[in-house]
């Protein structure tokens, strides 16, 4: 956990632009994470603050396509993180995004307005409300729905460990500038950070694609040789199975006698072709 000259923490953003679109991987991602933070920080018990804070944006993304197993260690971790001094926030725009056991194990919960435009809405508005301890200051269905811009319903655990009694209160606006730096303020600070030394220089490390066509073309390349190999020792055990026929023909008394027979009936015809008289 890095922290700044005069002790604060520093936020650290982690875009994911690219893996958003495959709920999958992205979860995988979310529970990997989780779970190398749990097996690097040291047990810390119940302090007054935690010392790790993690806000997953899109946190629908993190459970769409979660399979069971992926679920149960990913509520395994939520349940055991916060020895660890770990705070995990869920934020997504429907609470029912959230799947039950994972839900179970929030004890902060601020909600904003959530607005019933089909009866899908309406019955997703009912279980959110469900979720909320029951208050007999406000009628929490139509509140929800009444809310405006920065108003929300909080609860939380008290000292003991008990959901506070819902609150509407209207939630302070962020003092910052909600604009896009300009390339001057990243320039500035880029080389005031700590960081920049380690990661100014570009690494162009061979990726994992690289690797495996590497892979696949040096097989291909050795299956090409063995194919070859394979059909020169079969023109060569050929070669040598037609030079052994021949070999054991003329070691062949007979096929010998008649070769010589013919090499001089053969001669005798040619020297009468060219007249001559054989004495």
């Amino acid at each position: 956990m890095r922290q700044d000259k005069d002790g604060k923490g520093i936020q650290s953003i982690i875009r994911l632009t690219n893996i958003q679109d495959r709920p999958k991987l992205f979860s995988t991602f979310m529970l990997s994470l989780l779970a190398e933070v749990y097996a690097n920080f040291p047990e810390e018990g119940d302090d007054d603050e935690p010392k790790l804070v993690i806000f997953i944006d899109e946190a629908h993304l993190v459970f769409r396509e979660a399979s069971k197993a992926l679920l149960t260690q990913i509520e395994a971790i939520i349940k055991l993180i916060r020895s660890k001094g770990v705070g995990i926030y869920f934020c997504t725009q429907n609470p029912t995004d959230i799947p039950d056991i994972v839900l179970s194990q929030l004890g902060l919960k601020i909600q904003h307005a959530l607005r019933a435009f089909t009866a899908k809405d309406r019955k997703a508005i009912t279980k959110t409300t469900e979720n909320y301890p029951d208050s007999e200051f406000y009628d929490t269905d139509t509140l929800i729905t009444s809310m405006g811009i920065g108003e929300a319903l909080i609860t939380c655990l008290n000292e003991k460990g008990i959901p506070t009694p819902l609150a509407h209160t209207l939630l302070r606006a962020p003092i910052s500038r909600m604009d896009i730096l300009s390339d001057e303020e990243i320039d500035g600070v880029i080389s005031s950070s700590e960081l920049v030394k380690k990661y100014e220089e570009s690494i162009d490390r061979e990726s994992a694609h690289e690797m495996l066509k590497a892979k696949l073309e040096k097989a291909h390349k050795k299956e090409h040789q063995d194919e070859l190999k394979k059909e020169k020792r079969k023109a060569e055990k050929a070669t040598k199975n037609k030079k052994g026929f021949f070999e054991k023909l003329s070691q062949n008394t007979m096929v010998r006698q008649v070769g010589r027979t013919l090499a001089r009936e053969l001669g005798r015809s040619l020297l009468g072709i060219l007249g001559v008289r054989r004495r």
